[in-house]
């Protein structure tokens, strides 16, 4: 069975910047970020080209009150930064499991930002979940390494669809006890 619903996220601060809900004027830096290829491909599921309305519809569907994943933006202009650097997501699984997603745009690559996002994400458990897992794509070493240093453990191999590049893409599989 799956949890209930959380109608309002919480909204995480970090001494680098903060993870809030989207907004619908978000739209534009978002699509910006997702629209490049190299952050399309390294996900299940931005299309590349992202095509017209694509971001709306995100957007509407992180804000539904129905949803079964949240969405943060990952925001520094508290802290002298860009209002959209990324986004992270919790999926809601059954029996109290989440499953974290997330990207930076290409700026802020090799900053910290998405090991900083996905630990404060964690540690708020908004969840409340006892476990959460996460997939990268086996050409994407980088978001590895965030799920390492963030206390993830190696699960397995598996494959999945990358709606960018048309194709099922090698995936390694990370869990971590919350």
């Amino acid at each position: 069975m799956l949890q209930e619903h959380i109608i309002v996220q919480p909204v995480i601060e970090t001494a680098r910047f903060v993870l809030r809900p989207p907004r619908v004027s978000d739209a534009g830096l978002i699509a910006t970020h997702s629209g490049d290829a190299r952050v399309a491909k390294g996900t299940r599921s931005i299309p590349h080209p992202l095509p017209p309305g694509a971001t709306e519809a995100f957007i509407a569907k992180a804000l539904d009150d129905k949803r079964d994943e949240d969405v943060w933006v990952i925001d520094g202009t508290t802290k002298a930064h860009a209002e959209v650097m990324g986004v992270i997501s919790l999926l809601r699984l059954d029996r109290d499991q989440s499953q974290i997603g997330y990207w930076v745009a290409p700026a802020f690559w090799n900053a910290g930002i998405a090991t900083a996002a996905v630990t404060a994400l964690l540690e708020a458990n908004p969840h409340q979940a006892d476990r959460t897992f996460a997939e990268v794509f086996q050409d994407n070493p980088g978001s590895a390494r965030v799920l390492t240093n963030c206390g993830f453990d190696y699960l397995g191999d598996a494959e999945a669809f990358s709606v960018a590049r048309n194709s099922t893409v090698p995936t390694w599989t990370y869990t971590r006890k919350m």
